[in-house]
């Protein structure tokens, strides 16, 4: 089974410091559904990993996520794409969990569901903490350059090895040339 994993926020879509606290809110970035829908056909499991402090914080509830994730996934199918699963973590830094990017539990916890190990398995991100969490598994760290990918390229923190590309759409076109 070929799988990928994606973070949400400012690799599907554009990100916010304020949060994505509501659909509406939620807007994709140019290209990234038909780079979804282009993993899917060159047979990709698509799976997002993602951290939704929001929740924890209180910005918005359980039904707002799902109902962003509602529309996230509504969205990959109507350009024939598909999205085989969301995990994500609703804690914030104070709570310490293990599912919180960067560590690895959520990487983990897709490892064990779909019965995989991650050695290899892109993980792509915009953010450090994206990438290393795929370091920790051994999974192989991609950086987007939309979100805070410009950022995240300039730190010193950077996983050695790890692949830039221009956004997703770039990044899937390389997978699949």
């Amino acid at each position: 089974m070929k799988l990928i994993i994606l973070d949400r926020d400012g690799v599907i879509n554009h990100d916010s410091d304020k949060y994505i606290k509501s659909p509406d809110e939620w807007k994709p970035i140019k290209g990234s559904l038909e780079a979804i829908a282009r993993l899917c056909q060159w047979g990709y499991r698509v799976v997002v990993a993602t951290n939704q402090s929001g929740v924890g914080r209180g910005f918005f509830d359980m039904d707002t996520l799902n109902a962003i994730h509602e529309k996230m996934t509504r969205a990959v199918s109507q350009v024939g794409g598909r999205i085989d699963a969301v995990f994500y973590c609703t804690h914030t830094d104070a709570d310490q969990c293990q599912c919180r990017k960067p560590k690895a539990g959520m990487l983990e916890e897709i490892a064990t569901r779909y019965g995989v190990p991650l050695v290899g398995v892109p993980v792509v991100g915009d953010s450090l903490r994206d990438l290393q969490a795929a370091q920790v598994t051994g999974a192989q760290p991609m950086l987007v350059l939309t979100g805070k990918g410009t950022k995240t390229a300039a730190d010193p923190q950077l996983p050695p090895g790890t692949p830039l590309f221009a956004d997703l759409a770039a990044l899937v076109a390389h997978l699949t040339s």
